[in-house]
């Protein structure tokens, strides 16, 4: 962190969670994916800081923040969401959140609309995981708590994650991940994959519900959820788009920085998202 960052613990239903604040301007709040933590953001955090405030959250059971005691769910993620929001005394945030993230951004932009500016919702399916993948991430869970992330759990979240030339180039990037998986438990984490893709929900109804304005980024290597897929849900929503980032996975702010601190800020910086002069 530089000289003009922070770091703060904030108390939540669901433990106390570490956030850093590092940016100037109205305030946004990143959540990351499954199995890394608010370092994921730091490819992207010098360019948006440059418009927002940032508050980095690493989400229960990841980072520095304290684990699940037991799993929970994505309404229960953005009830944990609330309070930290209510902490931070901000309102109005301009949400960013990668698949984890963009779920309980999704949750908490439905119900508790006044709290939430705006929405980026990064590699979120509105739709529950199909059968199939239920059936990996239920053989994966045991092992990964006896093992941990090394061996075949490592080599499948690696390749869950990231395109085959991320992982064959990118040696930073698989670094950050190992990194990340380090600072949790292996029993946190399992609870973890419990909560944010096993319990994971339809949030199509949430979708139909959310006014802000929102913008789903895709990436074309997540056959899970499509950029036709995305664009389909934004067409019946109030105020919605979609942009598609190349040669990406799930975690385009690692993958493909550049391209994605770009679509967040253009959106950002588009009719009906920025903000006034008078109101920073």
């Amino acid at each position: 962190m530089t000289a003009t960052d922070k770091a703060l613990r904030i108390p939540t239903s669901l433990g106390s969670l570490h956030v850093r604040v590092v940016g100037s301007g109205p305030p946004a709040v990143l959540w990351h994916s499954m199995f890394v933590d608010s370092t994921s953001w730091d490819r992207v955090a010098g360019e948006l800081a440059r418009h927002r405030t940032l508050h980095l959250v690493d989400a229960p059971s990841a980072g520095r923040s304290d684990a699940l005691a037991q799993a929970t769910d994505i309404a229960g993620c953005a009830a944990a969401a609330t309070d930290l929001l209510a902490a931070l005394d901000v309102s109005g945030v301009d949400w960013v959140g990668n698949a984890w993230g963009g779920h309980v951004g999704m949750q908490l932009a439905a119900t508790q609309d006044i709290m939430i500016r705006s929405l980026v919702a990064i590699s979120a399916p509105t739709h529950p995981i199909d059968a199939g993948l239920r059936r990996k991430v239920r053989a994966l869970a045991p092992l990964y708590r006896l093992f941990g992330p090394r061996g075949l759990p490592r080599r499948a979240i690696e390749d869950t994650l990231f395109t085959d030339r991320t992982r064959a180039d990118d040696r930073e990037a698989l670094e950050l991940l190992k990194d990340s998986m380090r600072r949790t438990s292996n029993v946190a984490m399992v609870r973890a994959i419990e909560t944010a893709i096993l319990n994971r929900t339809d949030l199509s109804w949430a979708a139909r519900q959310i006014t802000c304005p929102t913008l789903f980024v895709t990436t074309d290597d997540r056959g899970e959820w499509t950029p036709d897929e995305a664009r389909a849900v934004a067409e019946r929503m109030v105020d919605a788009r979609e942009v598609t980032i190349s040669g990406a996975r799930v975690v385009p702010a690692i993958e493909r920085p550049a391209e994605t601190a770009a679509a967040i800020t253009a959106f950002w910086n588009a009719r009906g998202v920025r903000v006034r002069a008078d109101t920073v």
